[in-house]
């Protein structure tokens, strides 16, 4: 019998069972659920949940952690990296700047090329999604908690074409290996804790609106209250803080919105022609303008409530709405309330 580091399927050989290893790279989102973390990161088993639970999340896969754990195996790679990371402490900032350099060079480099059989799961699980642009995003292994959110610790790769995807799947597995992530990675504790990558793939939401939201106010705590944030274009330029959305207060009973703080803005994140991003001028009819009608904002309010009940648990989720269609992009529990 063998243990695979994929997923193992069982055959049925006559009247017994046995066990064949059949390694399997990636999970469609509706193969995974929230208990799936350690194959999918946070992220994938949070999108595979929802997917399942009938959220509105585009179409995506998972390129499981086993992959990069045979990867760095196969390619002797395992042992290095373990040797680089034991000179490491965090009051020595040169010695994860040196290690980070040193680790992510040998994951990038090409004569440590993906297993071909790997590459081909990942191609064709790329090709079924039927997108010719995707986000490509790390998602660490070790779950958000209290004490530790891995939530921006890794790399992200938006508007990713089929010529770039294998790219930005090695990307994302190096990003483990970034100095802010060795960093905190030794800041809570977790030096000795068996921590992996997997890599989310999905369709690519070329947002006219999108943003944040939690299904509790972060700031007063209130319980009742629910707190979304929304700018023009892609999200990542109000999760990176690179831009000042608007933000709205919902009450969840009654459902009505009592607060709404309008934002100028004057730049936004799109989609260039030939795929990644670029920052373009806001038309300057649209700079002062509520980012999300009335009756979006409460239809967005229902989603987020339907997904606290889901999990049980106060939502941080990031959203975005393209041609009037509301998508969910992400949830994971929020970590920064008090009680």
């Amino acid at each position: 019998m063998y243990k695979s580091i994929g997923s193992l399927g069982r055959w049925r050989l006559g009247s017994s069972y046995d066990t064949i290893c059949i390694i399997v790279w990636t999970k469609r989102f509706q193969e995974l659920g929230k208990d799936d973390a350690n194959i999918a990161g946070g992220k994938g088993a949070s999108l595979g949940e929802m997917t399942r639970a009938g959220i509105p999340v585009p179409g995506g896969f998972v390129v499981v952690a086993g992959a990069f754990e045979h990867f760095i195996t196969s390619t002797s790679l395992k042992a290095e990296i373990e040797e680089l990371l034991k000179p490491v402490s965090i009051e020595n900032s040169a010695s994860v700047d040196l290690a980070s350099e040193k680790i992510q060079e040998r994951i990038l480099n090409n004569t440590h090329p993906i297993p071909t059989e790997m590459a081909n799961e990942i191609m064709d699980a790329f090709g079924a999604l039927n997108a010719e642009f995707v986000a490509v995003r790390s998602s660490a292994t070790v779950e958000d908690g209290p004490d530790a959110a891995w939530a921006g610790q890794l790399d992200t790769y938006l508007n990713t074409t089929k010529e770039h995807v294998l790219q930005n799947v090695r990307r994302c597995w190096a990003s483990l290996y970034t100095p802010r992530a060795i960093f905190y990675r030794y800041e809570k504790n977790l030096g000795q804790t068996d921590i992996s990558v997997s890599v989310v793939i999905q369709k690519m939401v070329q947002s006219d609106a999108s943003g944040v939201a939690f299904s509790v106010d972060p700031v007063t705590e209130d319980h009742n209250h629910l707190f979304i944030e929304g700018a023009w274009g892609l999200g990542e330029a109000v999760v990176g803080g690179h831009v000042t959305p608007d933000a709205y207060v919902i009450s969840k009973q009654p459902r009505e919105i009592i607060e709404k703080n309008i934002a100028s803005q004057e730049k936004g994140l799109y989609k260039k022609q030939t795929g990644d991003s670029e920052w373009r001028d806001i038309p300057s009819e649209k700079r002062e303008a509520q980012k999300l009608a009335d009756e979006h904002i409460l239809h967005l309010a229902d989603v987020i409530e339907m997904i606290e009940k889901h999990y049980g648990r106060p939502q941080d989720i990031e959203w975005a709405i393209e041609n009037g269609t509301l998508y969910i992009l992400q949830s994971r529990p929020i970590t920064t309330l008090s009680k």
